[in-house]
């Protein structure tokens, strides 16, 4: 019988608008959740009889050498927390620990804490496969790279890599995992419930920026974390300055735990709900070259602080049509709700023709609207080349153009372009019908230029989520198969 356990998921994410504009308070950005998720499961330890009170062991059963084991003791309203592994660190998941033990402390108090510890817990994280390049895994079963053959793999499936070692997909792994076991301790020691209301996700939110910022050696935008947490939406970051004076090692819990608290108004992110209007899906793609986003972050940036007139008007014109690209998106869903049919008949029409097409073969609002959406999207790409060219960064790298536009190309085809900071690592399609879903992935399956893999995951926009075991295919079984 499978002993009872505490489960909290959290979504990836894609960035459709606003990359490294969202770095800064004054611009948006325009984020949709994915059906990709994270799950971290924790349970009393399996080994109770002969497990040391206090010891925490956790497990990332996809990769190899992934086991790492900690000792959490509350004395005095005090932790005392260390690793006891000593082959491989794990600074995401330590980190996580250690500050979500201090604030849970602050609530619970030493005697409350010590007693869900004493027989040791058992924490297992595991990431839909779409996190993670699958490349590897269909070879070695003589399968093609296509959409048919990853649907065929099993539910998390072994990367046959290390933590270090593994290609991601550009999905937000790490903020997926670090809300995912935020809100996964927070429910197990029952600082938050089940429900997980308003206060309770601006908690997590909350931890789980300062946990992820702190993993990462800086304060970063928050917005991947933000949608963990809070789904599909519009976001705009927080001041920086709430979490500067607190990113220290040794920073006193009482004054952590009052900082990241849910009633703290010097959190000043905003989060405006969005989900892509009827009709149109989000489908996305891993392109087998990878970019390492810190530095085209530095690199932009450094060539912002070194021409400050030229890309603060490039940048000023970019958050115009950003916002514009959001507007149209909101306008096509008001649309639907006016005029159901109006607007299901146009979807239909255009969904048979290029979207260059669209201008002269439908008329009225929903085509008008639809014929915005695609202008001001390809000038939002035309500001990401220029923004290439200028910097000397590969956000949208000419490989990738040459593979987007031949993508626009197909009917149905609204847009095509690189999420987040652009470079190698994805690109993403929205699309009207099956049938251009189908035609993008034959383009995607023929492409010679890159190595260009599907993914599963579509748009979804719900956030963090409190789980039970057998309501997620293939989980119980990463618990049985360590």
């Amino acid at each position: 019988m499978m002993t009872p356990c505490t489960i909290a998921s959290a979504p990836g994410k894609v960035l459709l608008a606003g990359g490294y504009l969202v770095l800064e308070q004054a611009f948006t950005g325009l984020v949709v959740g994915t059906s990709a998720r994270f799950y971290t499961v924790i349970r009393p330890s399996s080994q109770a009889s002969t497990t040391t009170p206090g010891t925490v062991t956790v497990l990332s059963p996809q990769f190899e050498q992934a086991s790492w084991t900690y000792q959490a003791i509350a004395t005095n309203e005090k932790l005392a927390f260390h690793s006891i592994t000593t082959e491989s660190q794990n600074k995401f998941v330590e980190t996580c620990l250690k500050f979500s033990l201090d604030v849970i402390l602050q609530r619970i108090g030493s005697h409350a804490l010590n007693e869900k510890l004493a027989q040791g817990i058992e924490i297992t994280i595991v990431g839909d496969n779409d996190f993670y390049s699958q490349r590897a895994q269909l070879e070695a079963k003589h399968l093609e790279n296509n959409a048919e053959s990853l649907a065929s793999l099993d539910p998390f499936c072994k990367t046959h890599a290390t933590l270090g070692s593994v290609h991601k997909t550009g999905l937000g792994s790490s903020a997926a995992l670090t809300t995912s076991l935020v809100a996964a301790l927070l429910l197990f020691f029952q600082v938050v419930g089940h429900e997980l209301n308003k206060k309770e996700k601006t908690l997590i939110h909350n931890l789980a920026q300062f946990v992820h910022c702190f993993a990462q050696g800086k304060v970063g935008s928050g917005f991947d974390v933000s949608s963990a947490v809070w789904g599909s939406h519009r976001y705009k970051r927080f001041n920086p300055a709430i979490l500067t004076p607190i990113m220290d090692e040794h920073v006193d819990a009482a004054i952590l735990s009052k900082a990241l608290d849910a009633d703290n108004t010097e959190w000043d992110n905003e989060v405006a709900p969005f989900t892509l209007p009827p009709g149109l899906d989000l489908m996305l793609a891993d392109i087998d070259a990878g970019s390492h986003t810190p530095t085209l972050v530095g690199k932009v940036l450094a060539w912002k602080k070194a021409n400050p007139d030229e890309a603060n008007a490039l940048w000023n014109e970019l958050g115009k049509y950003n916002s514009l690209v959001e507007h149209h998106f909101r306008q096509l869903t008001s649309l639907y709700h006016d005029d159901g049919e109006e607007y299901n008949t146009t979807i239909q029409t255009c969904a048979q023709l290029k979207c260059t097409e669209w201008e002269t073969a439908v008329s009225g609002k929903v085509g008008k609207e639809l014929v915005s959406l695609v202008h001001d999207f390809n000038h939002v790409r035309g500001l990401l080349q220029k923004m290439s060219e200028l910097s000397g960064v590969p956000i949208e790298p000419k490989e990738q153009t040459h593979l987007l536009d031949t993508c626009t190309q197909v009917p149905g085809v609204v847009m095509s372009g690189v999420p987040g900071a652009g470079g190698y690592d994805a690109i993403f399609c929205i699309v009207l019908s099956n049938q251009s879903k189908h035609a993008v992935r034959k383009v995607w399956e023929s492409w010679k230029d890159l190595s260009v893999g599907p993914l599963l995951s579509q748009a979804d926009s719900n956030g963090v989520t409190s789980v039970s075991l057998l309501s997620v295919p293939g989980l119980a079984d990463t618990l049985t198969s360590k």
